[in-house]
């Protein structure tokens, strides 16, 4: 099936079950949050429109599957991955409609809602402290490793550093862009969190056309930002966005195919992301605020002799950070003022 069967079929939106209906996410243009820059456009992929509410569905449908195909998996297994908490509801759900049990390592301070949708689709959750150094044996990148010590039997997919991660990207998002966008784009620009968006999908694109610039956004206290800028490793400290950044280098960002990252504080980012429920009516994650500031970032520096086509991509819902980034007493807690947004 071509690419074009494939979006035919999907937009009749019926399916056997839910984990097909990912995918074919809506790409829609941004206009009164970006118009200081017309008239370069702006798109944004919507990925809290796929079925659990998050981009992650697609790799946790391809890693699930792949790894059932394999017969690394089967019904009655124990999957077992350490999650922000929309990779974790991807897993929920394949697990559902597998028969497989699913255990999440997630830390304690993740929104409240995700931690209630998580406990409400069955997943058991496993709380760290992620205040732990990343070599603690509890802490967020390592206590899946301690539980596998005591249960080998477990199935990890390991979303950090699976390429299998960046091949769903590879096979999905890239082409739906690329599709979506009639093949004329100029910039992608991404938040890196395991990093296979951005590394699978840009890959695709750069497939392509060469010429396609790739763009990433990493949080301050991540390690990507200053590895790819001067080669180093920097000490990691704590950040409120979840699902981008990471203590450690992981497998699935390929620097290789990043032509520049941009760096976002919380303040900025949830700046962005409460401008963007505001001026665009679109309710998203924190993750997607990053992104924006990073789109607005590279508008302010490109040279607008000729209309450019950018391509973001938001990965889940605002609803998910009510009690945190859309509450004014959370982020006057971590020193932000939402009065000056």
């Amino acid at each position: 099936m071509n690419l074009t069967q494939s979006a035919n079929k999907s937009q009749k939106r019926v399916f056997q079950k839910l984990s097909d209906a990912t995918g074919w996410t809506p790409l829609v243009r941004l206009n009164k949050i970006v118009q200081d820059f017309e008239p370069t456009e702006v798109f944004a992929k919507i990925e809290f429109t796929n079925p659990m509410g998050s981009i992650k569905d697609r790799i946790a449908r391809h890693l699930i599957q792949k790894a059932m195909r394999q017969g690394l998996l089967k019904a009655g297994d124990t999957i077992i991955e350490n999650s922000s908490g929309n990779t974790a509801m991807g897993l929920a759900m394949m697990a559902i409609e597998n028969d497989l049990h699913c255990k999440i390592v997630v830390r304690s301070t993740t929104a409240k809602e995700k931690l209630d949708a998580l406990r409400a689709v069955g997943a058991d959750l496993i709380l760290v402290d992620p205040s732990l150094p990343p070599e603690h044996p509890d802490s967020y990148n390592q206590k899946v490793y301690t539980v596998l010590k005591q249960h080998p039997e477990y199935f990890f997919p390991d979303q950090h550093n699976n390429l299998d991660n960046n091949e769903a990207h590879y096979l999905t998002t890239g082409p739906e862009i690329w599709e979506q966008m009639s093949g004329n784009i100029d910039y992608i620009v991404a938040g890196i969190g395991t990093g296979g968006t951005l590394s699978g999908a840009a890959k695709y694109l750069k497939e392509q056309d060469p010429e396609i610039k790739v763009i990433a956004v990493d949080p301050e206290g991540s390690v990507f930002y200053d590895y790819f800028k001067q080669g180093k490793l920097t000490k990691p400290y704590r950040y409120f966005i979840e699902g981008l950044g990471d203590e450690e280098l992981i497998k699935c960002v390929d620097f290789e195919i990043i032509d520049d990252i941009i760096r976002v504080s919380n303040e900025n980012a949830f700046k962005y992301t409460r401008k963007l429920a505001k001026e665009e009516g679109i309710l998203a994650g924190g993750s997607s605020g990053a992104a924006l500031y990073g789109v607005i970032q590279l508008l302010t520096t490109i040279n607008q002799s000729r209309p450019k086509r950018v391509v973001t991509i938001f990965p889940d819902s605002g609803g998910r950070y009510l009690s945190t980034i859309y509450n004014d007493t959370w982020l006057r807690n971590l020193g932000i003022n939402p009065d000056q947004f």
